[in-house]
């Protein structure tokens, strides 16, 4: 299992919308070259995933079954996040 850091790091984002993604994370997700992410709006925070499209779907898809997946898409009341 992946140890994960003690605090929240802190970083800023640039006017265009780019930050710095640690070394650690670039070197354990093997992507220290430069590498496809998937970002995951869930309404009050961002997540990262290491990989191309459909990342995302795939890592909740293993975590979660099915009827818990379609429950917690239902609960979301932006229609927009909710269709993605």
């Amino acid at each position: 299992m992946t140890k994960l850091q003690d605090k929240p790091a802190r970083y800023r984002v640039s006017a265009r919308g780019q930050f710095s993604l640690p070394a650690s994370a670039r070197r354990r997700w093997g992507i220290e070259g430069g590498g496809d992410i998937e970002v995951f709006d869930l309404g009050e925070a961002v997540v990262i995933f290491p990989g191309g499209p459909g990342t995302a779907r795939r890592a909740l898809a293993q975590a979660l079954d099915a009827h818990c997946y379609e429950e917690l898409v239902r609960r979301i009341d932006d229609s927009d996040l909710r269709d993605e």
